[in-house]
């Protein structure tokens, strides 16, 4: 496979071409369709620093027009006459005209050229309907300031401005705080770096680093690139990039990623990556592509929207024709009208699911989970089977000691490890490196041995204090017709190993691809969930049967070729399971890809991330059940969010158009907008309670 990620350690590493092929592959790069929340996705520091000054704008002439419109509602003759006291010169509705125009002009411009754009877009949305009632609103209370008979509603279209911009304002920055956590991890990058050159250290600015660079990393600083340990050694903090929340130790040779908090210790390290080429600018780029992704829900929403104008515009005019030949005077007829207008703005319905869509984005991030494909997050909700390769996923992937145990009461169970470990300190066989690791966990000091010899197949032996050691395998004891004690077995999945000192069987060692301390909570929470779990496993039959029993499994394949697995998600998907796949190797790459959902494990050494559809920094089983729970949690929020804001409007356009005006009850357009502000606020906050559902 050509295009593939490698991922090392957790770092991504990708190809430009690649990175083409990706976009091509998942991304439909579309504008929001939000009118003026267009560019709440434009993220980065220049789309940043656009929305603040649209924030800003929207601001001031938030201010601007309040200022403007208390002397129009002190002018105004209804509102005079509310209030129950007179106030009028000639001048008066000049002065009102000439106050509104500038109201109209500025606080409207926003307004008015969203509407411009929509229309001349053939797609009218929010704007197109704020600017028909305040232009309606406008050039009817001209009119009649100039001699037409009626009566004028400036007061309203002030007071319907100002709102507007109130929530605008209050809606942007909501959306800005939606894509701070983005900010968050832009701003993680420290500003500069210290260069070792020639044994002095020179401070520079971190855009100056280039790879193979040395760096000096000080106690509590900020990493500023990817990058090798050559000295040193130091806890690091990554959580902000992984999730995980244990600091992992860092020794020479290790990895670090660039925006990790380096703990109490110096380090020397050599850049790897810098730049666009960073883990953490990989993780920025895919996340702002994933909120860039428009989703099934999001034009669902957009095609709301759309249809909320024509039925506003129609039912705007129809209110029109009707109080018009039920024999009201114009201006009530026009008044109900404009408040039809002015109450079905979907402002709600724009913000919706754009809101939840940047929010659960970048808290996914947070939490070591990449989504590079937003349809594919939202679908998760409807896994039905997940399919996991063992090793790496399930298991720790690596052979590690699980029990050992002597046989004598002179020889203790750490001298055994001792004993083995010794002998075993120079092969390269996974069962040797998973003894000597042990050994070294233990802090234990090996004894000098000599006579060292192979036993072919079977084992190894030498000298350790003039006493004859050897380490060998079931096989041998039987031959040599030694009794094995029971106890020695306690599970198909482990490899045994026995220690003889002076030909005497002395203890054991078991070994087993661990299983992870998360998969056994993971596959409960899946099952609960309704989720089938099954496992494939180039293993052979009993290893496989191991692990899925211990686990629990709904089903396990063993001894499965690489293009096995493809078929085995095929004949899922034939059974009508909405299949998810999860693996960490090129090998799992062609499944990955034929899987509903493709989730590609962080720590591989090859992901075939390129295939993926999220990619998992950790390879923790349980990132998987906290992601599919969470893609609930934000479909859910998604679909609250276009009930309330449509509900919203089903119950206001009817009161706006004057149906229960026989029993007294008429909302004005002031009011309708201030519920339509209000209904705006909360789905914003609604979308905020996204946060506590990853805890």
């Amino acid at each position: 496979m050509e295009h593939q990620h490698h991922m090392e350690n957790g770092h991504v590493q990708e190809h430009e071409h690649d990175k083409k092929h990706h976009n091509h592959q998942h991304h439909s790069h579309g504008d929001n369709n939000q009118g003026e929340s267009g560019d709440n996705h434009t993220h980065g520091h220049a789309g940043h620093d656009h929305h603040r000054m649209m924030i800003e704008d929207f601001k001031r002439r938030f201010w601007i027009s309040l200022f403007f419109t208390l002397p129009v509602l002190v002018l105004s003759p209804m509102i005079q006459g509310f209030f129950g006291f007179e106030w009028i010169f000639n001048e008066n509705t000049y002065v009102l005209f000439v106050l509104s125009s500038v109201i109209y002009f500025y606080g409207g411009w926003p307004f008015l050229k969203g509407m411009k754009d929509e229309i001349t877009g053939g797609n009218p949305g929010m704007m197109t309907l704020i600017g028909v009632a305040i232009s309606t609103a406008y050039i009817y209370s001209s009119a009649v300031a100039f001699g037409l008979e009626g009566k004028m509603f400036f007061w309203e279209i002030g007071t319907l401005i100002v709102i507007m911009l109130l929530g605008h304002w209050i809606e942007m920055k909501s959306v800005l705080g939606a894509s701070r956590a983005l900010e968050l991890l832009v701003n993680m990058m420290p500003s500069e770096a210290h260069r070792i050159i020639n044994g002095s250290v020179e401070d520079i600015r971190i855009e100056d680093l280039n790879e193979d660079d040395f760096i000096l990393v000080k106690p509590g600083e900020k990493v500023p690139a990817d990058g090798v340990v050559v000295k040193g050694e130091s806890y690091l903090d990554e959580s902000m990039l992984t999730g995980e929340s244990r600091p992992a130790k860092k020794e020479v040779n290790d990895h670090v990623i660039g925006g990790s908090i380096n703990g109490n210790g110096s380090l020397e390290v050599k850049v790897a990556h810098t730049g666009k080429d960073s883990y953490l600018n990989k993780v920025i780029t895919m996340v702002r592509e994933a909120q860039k992704t428009k989703s099934k829900t999001q034009s669902l929403a957009d095609k709301a929207a759309k249809w909320l104008t024509y039925v506003a515009l129609t039912v705007g005019f129809t209110t029109l024709a009707v109080w018009l030949i039920l024999g009201f005077d114009f201006v009530f007829a026009l008044e109900r009208m404009v408040t039809v207008m002015v109450i079905s703005c979907p402002h709600a319905l724009g913000l919706a699911i754009p809101l939840v869509v940047s929010i659960s984005t970048s808290i996914s991030a947070q939490n070591g989970l990449l989504i590079r494909n937003r349809t594919a997050f939202e679908n998760s909700r409807k896994i039905t089977a997940i399919l996991f390769d063992k090793t790496g996923t399930l298991t720790e992937g690596n052979f590690g000691v699980s029990r050992m145990g002597s046989f004598t009461d002179t020889i203790s169970d750490k001298d055994i490890l001792k004993l083995a470990a010794a002998l075993e300190q120079n092969s390269e066989h996974p069962i040797a490196v998973g003894i000597v690791n042990k050994a070294k966990v233990e802090a234990l000091s090996l004894p000098e041995i000599e006579e060292f010899n192979a036993i072919t197949g079977k084992g190894v032996e030498a000298k350790v204090d003039g006493t004859s050691v050897k380490v060998v395998s079931p096989g041998y004891l039987k031959e040599e017709g030694f009794e094995i004690p029971a106890d020695s077995f306690s599970s198909d999945a482990e490899t045994v190993v026995f220690v003889l000192v002076d030909d005497k069987l002395a203890g054991f060692i078991a070994l087993a691809d661990k299983i992870r301390e998360e998969s056994y909570d993971a596959v409960k929470t899946f099952q609960k969930n309704g989720i089938k779990v099954l496992m494939a496993t180039g293993d052979n039959e009993k290893t496989g049967k191991a692990v899925s029993e211990a686990l629990g499994l709904d089903g396990y394949y063993a001894e499965v070729l690489p293009h096995q697995k493809v078929e085995i998600v095929k004949k899922l998907q034939d059974e009508g399971e909405f299949a998810a796949m999860t693996g960490d190797g090129v090998n799992d790459a062609p499944a990955l890809a034929q899987a509903d959902i493709g989730i590609a494990v962080g720590s591989g050494t090859d992901i075939a991330a390129e295939t993926a559809d999220i990619i998992l920094v950790n390879s923790n089983p349980k990132d998987i059940s906290k992601l599919i729970l969470f893609g609930k949690a934000t479909y859910r929020k998604m679909i609250q969010n276009l009930i309330w804001a449509t509900a919203y409007n089903a119950v206001a356009i009817p009161l706006a158009a004057g149906v229960l005006y026989a029993q007294g009850i008429v909302m004005g357009p002031a009011v309708g907008a201030v519920f339509m502000s209000l209904s705006t606020v909360i789905v914003a906050i609604n979308a905020q309670l996204l946060r506590k559902s990853i805890k």
